[in-house]
């Protein structure tokens, strides 16, 4: 049995919307020197709407395909929309990674909220604070790697 699906293998090595957003409404880094994952989403937002996400991931496969599921997922979405995306849907999306690889998805969920929660700070939108837990793997270390 294959570790990676082909799914997985195929944002890996031609990764969805790679690249910044210059004028991007709302940026959000997430990871860890520690862990070796690190995400940075772009959003380009227009009437509530994502316009543009785009990506800048340095990490594993796992990572790379992750951040690219991600994007993918929420383009076109609604802000609230792309917020309940979770790691699960990019796992789903993936057709599955290993349970070592796990916390790659949890960062792409987190890059997203990130991004809005950037978003909302800019443009002085409230929000429900509780929606933007802060990354609790990756706090001391990461122990999921």
């Amino acid at each position: 049995m294959a570790l990676y699906t082909e799914t997985v293998m195929d944002h890996f090595t031609h990764p969805r919307n790679v690249g910044e957003i210059p004028d991007a409404d709302g940026v959000g880094e997430v990871g860890n020197a520690k862990c070796g994952d690190i995400m940075k989403m772009y959003l380009k937002i227009k009437d509530d709407r994502i316009e543009d996400a785009k990506f800048e991931t340095f990490g594993c496969g796992s990572a790379i395909a992750s951040s690219s599921m991600a994007t993918e997922l929420i383009k076109g979405k609604t802000v609230d929309e792309a917020l309940a995306v979770t790691n699960k849907q990019v796992v789903d999306a993936l057709g599955g990674l290993p349970a070592y690889k796990l916390h790659c998805s949890v960062l792409a969920e987190e890059s997203i909220k990130a991004a809005v929660k950037n978003y909302y700070d800019r443009n002085n939108i409230p929000y429900d604070h509780s929606k933007f837990p802060d990354c609790e793997h990756c706090e001391g270390g990461c122990p999921m790697v």
